[in-house]
């Protein structure tokens, strides 16, 4: 897989980074690196390395959340897609990518592209990927993604 400063700066670059709650384009509180407080609350052991976050962390704060976070998110599509082991850490980082911005719940829906990228056909897995909601909801970064998923490559 991809180094997490890696992993980290790209989803910054999609994410974007806010240190005050807000709430999302989907009208979720949602705090640092795309942590969505609804699905993903601060746990116990995060608020006593971050503090008090509802009126803000630090930098450093949401990047302690967003590590966190692609463990999770990894882990998530280690156990549910079970092609994850024989993808190129280029297409690992797609499909994490888009669970972190749409949940491995809804990115198991995404039937068509999962199954192209199960026997290899990423171009298949690329026109799946941009022929949906998400990327309509997400513009560029499904472009980059979709990109990112047929060849094997990250072009930010």
């Amino acid at each position: 897989m991809i180094d997490m400063e890696e992993i980290s700066a790209r989803l910054c670059l999609h994410e974007g980074i806010k240190l005050e709650p807000y709430k999302c384009p989907k009208g979720h509180w949602t705090i640092g690196v795309g942590r969505n407080l609804e699905t993903n609350p601060i746990t116990p052991e995060e608020e006593k390395v971050i503090g008090n976050w509802r009126h803000g962390i630090t930098k450093d704060a949401a990047f302690y959340l967003l590590k966190k976070d692609i463990r999770r998110v990894t882990a998530e599509c280690q156990k549910k897609i079970p092609f994850w082991k024989y993808l190129d850490a280029e297409r690992k980082y797609a499909l994490l990518d888009m669970a972190f911005n749409l949940g491995i719940n809804r990115l198991l829906r995404f039937k068509k592209m999962l199954s192209e990228m199960a026997i290899g056909n990423y171009r298949g897995a690329a026109k799946e990927c941009l022929n949906s909601k998400y990327a309509r909801d997400v513009g560029k970064r499904a472009e980059r993604i979709a990109k990112t998923i047929e060849t094997g490559e990250f072009e930010p």
